[in-house]
């Protein structure tokens, strides 16, 4: 009897630790791997607040997706490393965008959406979800992530934008972070390494393609999950 209830325990035991493995799984990064010409792009996709959390010590409010990129020139050939060469898209709605500076995310600069009342508004607070779309490393229409969802970044009614500035205002610690693990601007015939910071929010990575376009030879890339 004692030997069949050991069993039984043990089966449980098996059962819960495959539900466990299936639900890390779930969370664990994906890669994209692609090359041309010049360069091998090796890409690992953090889209998860709690990944991205990992990665840099902040969920970013939730409205980032991370990619950590390793840019590795091919034959001895020095090759242009820059921010804007990369683009994020989605097949969930077919945006795209391009990655923020660390400026744009954590630095003075950063732009806030202040509720301020009139039509649709239900009462005054901030967003700090950040604009995209229209300006330095973004692509398409201006659209606004977080608060009450992705919406128009120009003037939208019972709304105002405002620009973080003042030499009185706290620098955000999280700005040298970012900073420190961007992936570097550089020209290099070595392999060089970083992480990107897309404005994007809620995607799965099944949905995602990462382009590089810095040559007329471009690389078009889809994520997969990391196999353990």
């Amino acid at each position: 009897m004692l030997t069949r209830f050991a069993g039984i325990a043990l089966a449980l035991v098996w059962m819960a630790s495959q539900g466990a493995a299936r639900k890390n799984d779930s969370t664990a990064p994906a890669e994209t791997r692609g090359e041309n010409e010049s360069v091998v792009i090796t890409a690992t996709l953090y889209a998860k607040p709690e990944a991205v959390k990992e990665v840099v010590g902040s969920d970013l409010g939730g409205h980032y997706i991370v990619v950590a990129i390793e840019v590795t020139p091919r034959f001895g050939k020095e090759v242009a490393v820059n921010r804007d060469d990369f683009v994020l898209k989605t097949d969930k709605d077919g945006e795209k965008s391009g990655p923020f500076a660390p400026s744009q995310i954590a630095g003075r600069g950063a732009m806030i959406v202040r509720q301020t009342g009139g039509a649709g508004a239900t009462g005054m607070h901030d967003n700090d979800g950040p604009i995209w779309g229209g300006m330095p490393g973004t692509m398409g229409q201006p659209r606004r992530v977080g608060g009450d969802g992705v919406g128009s970044a120009g003037a939208p009614e019972g709304a105002e934008a405002k620009t973080r500035t003042g030499s009185s205002e706290k620098e955000d610690p999280m700005l040298a972070v970012l900073k420190q693990k961007e992936l570097p601007e550089t020209k290099t015939d070595k392999p060089v390494s970083g992480l990107l910071y897309f404005p994007m929010e809620k995607q799965k990575a099944k949905d995602l393609e990462l382009r590089y376009a810095a040559t007329d030879d471009k690389i078009t890339m889809r994520f997969r999950l990391e196999k353990k």
